[in-house]
């Protein structure tokens, strides 16, 4: 059933990437192309290098949090597992099928389910307060300066993802934090449950998850300076993945182009892939990137920096995390 899901999500990715590349390229294909042919090697090349700078950050906020737990986990094995959750995320709705697979992926290593999902859940909670804090700059950069004048509908949505991600976080830590909230939480799943066969089952391993993330969570706040320090690697990690576009824009000749303008466009366009329930977030990503780029980049740069910053950040990680997945034995079924 999961791989009838997976290929019905592949499709679906093929025909929203197909009907995505006629819209951008019928109107003026031959210039788009033409930027993108006479592009510098350079340019692509530092696109590579930074999603993978991307990716390095991302696993060490990672293996930092499993170290707690896991002290001999290897950082090779932890940036084996963010490779290859870039491909599960890529072929999921809303990115979901990373998670639940890193916690298999733990449990294969050693690590039971309750504190591999305790770890994911940790490394959940600084991944969205980076997300929050780099938000809440683009929001104040753009009331100051006001770069998107005409996209009112979409500085909507915008705001309204970053109440979600904040909501996200808030929720988060009155789970870790408060026993009132969780018992709250609990007394809600017993009530959801019924009359289930399995509902003790599962109410007991709600307690267990929930006790092992209070542990996990405490462990956490205890060493401040590395709570601090995995918020750090999510901040770098993701300002280095929105500044692709840089490098792509001044090599087509963009030269006046303002980092940090590219920065809240990225920002933004990621937030608008929040609210698209397809894999990869395909169609409202590249919408996001042409309407928020657009405002200061015009013509067939446009359209050309868009395939190809796409390219580099969702197809390149999907196919390398596949790659990545085909050769590792030991997560075979």
């Amino acid at each position: 059933m999961k791989k009838y899901k997976n290929i019905i999500n592949f499709v679906i990715i093929l025909i929203i990437t197909a009907l995505v590349l006629y819209f951008s390229l019928k109107d003026d294909y031959q210039n788009i192309l033409n930027q993108i042919r006479n592009l510098p090697l350079i340019y692509i090349l530092s696109s590579f290098c930074f999603v993978f700078l991307y990716y390095i950050f991302r696993s060490l906020s990672l293996h930092s949090i499993i170290c707690m737990i896991e002290p001999n986990y290897s950082f090779k094995r932890t940036y084996e597992l963010v490779l290859i959750t870039q491909f599960f995320n890529a072929i999921t709705p809303f990115s979901t099928g990373g998670q639940p697979f890193q916690i298999y992926h733990l449990k294969k290593d050693g690590i039971p389910i309750t504190k591999g999902t305790n770890i994911i859940m940790q490394n959940f909670i600084v991944y969205q307060i980076a997300l929050v804090i780099l938000g809440i700059f683009a929001l104040i950069y753009n009331s100051i300066f006001h770069i998107y004048k005409k996209i009112y509908i979409l500085r909507h949505l915008v705001g309204l993802g970053f109440f979600i991600n904040t909501l996200v976080i808030v929720f988060l830590f009155f789970i870790a934090f408060s026993e009132n909230f969780s018992n709250l939480m609990l007394k809600i799943l017993e009530f959801i449950l019924g009359k289930r066969k399995d509902k003790e089952e599962r109410l007991k391993k709600w307690n267990e998850y929930i006790a092992s993330f209070h542990e996990g969570a405490k462990v956490l706040m205890e060493d401040k300076s590395k709570f601090m320090m995995n918020i750090f690697y999510n901040i770098l990690a993701l300002s280095i993945l929105y500044l692709v576009p840089f490098f792509l824009l001044f090599g087509m000749g963009e030269v006046n182009i303002n980092p940090t303008d590219v920065l809240v466009s990225s920002a933004y366009t990621m937030l608008i892939g929040a609210f698209v329930p397809i894999p990869g977030a395909t169609g409202g990503i590249e919408y996001g990137y042409v309407s928020f780029f657009g405002q200061f980049i015009k013509g067939p740069i446009l359209n050309a920096s868009m395939l190809l910053w796409r390219g580099i950040t969702y197809y390149v990680g999907l196919i390398i995390g596949a790659i990545t997945l085909a050769l590792k034995k030991d997560v075979k079924e």
